[in-house]
């Protein structure tokens, strides 16, 4: 059982997590752990935003390009080092404390929202 408070569904509606599309990914070199920084588009209504992203045991930058994310993209934005992250990309801890990403089961249009 999880030990999160439990919440109602108005809670949850109030995280807008949307599908993105990685259009561009970089190593982020001024960062404290080793980091990308990702370009990714979320479709129309949301439009391009940038993360970083600690993701770099299981992925290789090119490898992450064109591929399908999900973000929360109503956080404000946060200033890590030089970048000022747009958005937040998901993920899961594995087994070995390294991020594998949270990605939707399917080609989803970018800018569809979890509901």
């Amino acid at each position: 059982m999880s030990d999160a408070p439990t919440i109602d569904w108005a809670d949850f509606m109030r995280v807008d997590l949307r599908v993105g599309r990685v259009v561009a990914a970089e190593l982020f070199p001024a960062a404290r752990r080793p980091a990308y920084v990702l370009h990714v588009d979320f479709g129309p209504d949301v439009g391009l935003r940038k993360s970083s992203a600690q993701i770099t045991e299981h992925y290789a930058p090119d490898t992450l390009v064109g591929r399908l994310v999900v973000g929360v993209v109503n956080f404000p934005p946060k200033q890590i080092g030089p970048l000022m992250s747009e958005c937040l990309i998901t993920g899961f801890h594995d087994a070995d404390g390294a991020v594998r990403l949270c990605v939707p089961d399917g080609d989803i249009a970018p800018g569809t929202r979890l509901l």
